[in-house]
């Protein structure tokens, strides 16, 4: 028996939808580090941890740790975390290891800091990113590593933030704030299945890194939280950002590359940087591009975004001084929903390490495709400011849909120095960006 023209529709439509939703779920960059099996096993417990909150288990963290670095089983080792709380001091991790939380498992940093160890400012910074001088050590940290999971049954790593965010607010801080979790030179990295919350400062931080895969993870802190980016590649090659929910008090995604004229002389660029089915919320961006661009950045794929309660939805930030390329960023399929705006690429955002930047250093942005975007409440659509000496260019916009606050007046947009293309986006945006033209860069 034929089937109705309409039956013939609704059949085919439910297979379309199922082979978007399959290609939706199915993408993913996360197999660029095997997940590697370890038969050797030990628990914190082995070395006197107790879980009850109160008693500091340092000594066990880094004696577990110490026992995994120098007996270098085959395979690696598993460092197991059982449910309870583990109250301790930073500590460092070693290649070949799986530390993993189980369920009810959280490992809590204290809140009694004289001890906090400090270490060197990063090169491409040439100081801490908050004050001149070194910067306190991230509650888990790694140097030089290869091979080295964090996962688990979404077990909670607890940094305790709140007393560093009030000496911020004092401004009583003496060195720059840690992070929660910091990889340096450092390779075949997973983070995965763990939540992440309150961290002092920024959460996940790769800096020197390649190969590095955030997946199936949660990070929480506050809105008023300062500075708490959720995860922050930096200088960092092949990095793959999936299947997570971040809501903090700054940006859900930043991808960053040094500061200004250490940076520069670094010269170690962002690349190959996927970010895939993140959710998130924040007072700040929901992907952004710096505004430590310094080494550059190329290549990144940002898609499948939802964005709530945001101040701005995409953000590319930079600054004279910075110098570096920007260049081949690609964002699409993003959802936004009640922000302050929409899109910003701007060239007169973030501060300097101090007085000895070149102000005749001007980044490159070029190349910049975002299309497929939907946003409702959304104040204004977006602002494209670029440097009269050094005008952003190949910026393309396409099927992006802004909807205002009230009623159907849409939002508008602002743009300076820009030259690019613009494709079926509603309000149409500033006349800088010509419309469609055959051989132009939308897909």
């Amino acid at each position: 028996m034929l089937l109705s023209p309409i039956l013939t529709f609704l059949v085919s439509l439910f297979f379309l939808s199922f082979s978007v939703a399959a290609d939706y779920y199915e993408a993913t960059c996360s197999n660029m580090v095997p997940l590697k099996h370890r038969s050797d096993r030990i628990s914190i417990t082995d070395f006197g941890a107790v879980g009850d909150g109160r008693i500091l288990n340092t000594k066990a963290f880094r004696a577990a740790v110490y026992r995994i670095q120098h007996l270098r089983r085959r395979g690696g080792t598993v460092l197991y975390v059982p449910p309870g709380v583990y109250l301790t001091e930073s500590f460092n991790l070693t290649s070949h290891m799986t530390l993993y939380l189980a369920a009810g498992a959280v490992i809590k940093a204290t809140q009694e800091l004289g001890n906090w160890p400090l270490i060197a400012p990063l090169p491409s910074y040439g100081r801490g990113r908050e004050l001149p001088g070194g910067r306190y050590m991230s509650f888990i940290h790694g140097d030089g590593l290869d091979d080295v999971i964090i996962t688990g049954e979404n077990g909670t790593i607890d940094g305790q933030g709140d007393v560093w965010w009030n000496m911020w607010r004092k401004r009583t801080l003496q060195f720059t704030r840690p992070g929660l979790v910091e990889f340096i030179n450092s390779k075949n990295i997973i983070i995965s299945n763990v939540i992440f919350k309150n961290s002092p400062f920024w959460n996940i931080h790769p800096v020197y890194c390649s190969n590095v895969v955030v997946r199936f993870v949660t990070i929480l802190a506050p809105r008023d939280s300062p500075n708490t980016d959720g995860i922050d590649p930096d200088s960092s090659s092949n990095v793959c950002i999936e299947d997570s929910y971040i809501s903090t008090g700054d940006d859900l995604v930043a991808v960053k590359s040094g500061w200004d004229e250490y940076g520069i002389a670094y010269g170690r660029p962002s690349y190959g940087i996927t970010i895939r089915r993140i959710t998130g919320s924040s007072p700040f961006a929901g992907i952004a591009i710096g505004s430590e661009t310094s080494g550059g950045v190329e290549n990144v794929l940002a898609e499948h975004i939802n964005l709530f309660n945001m101040g701005v939805g995409i953000n590319i930030k930079t600054n004279t001084g910075r110098g570096g390329l920007i260049n081949n960023i690609t964002v699409a399929h993003v959802y936004v929903e009640n922000a302050r705006q929409g899109i910003k690429i701007a060239g007169d955002v973030g501060g300097h390490p101090d007085d000895k930047f070149n102000p005749n250093a001007l980044p490159v942005v070029k190349g910049v495709t975002i299309r497929n975007v939907w946003g409702v409440k959304v104040n204004q659509a977006g602002l494209i400011h670029g440097l009269k000496k050094s005008p952003f260019s190949d910026v393309c916009l396409s099927d992006i849909n802004f909807h205002g606050m009230r009623g159907p007046r849409s939002p508008s947009w602002k743009c300076s120095d820009v030259f690019g293309f613009a494709h079926q986006v509603s309000p149409w945006p500033c006349s800088q960006l010509s419309s469609q033209e055959p051989g132009s860069c939308v897909i």
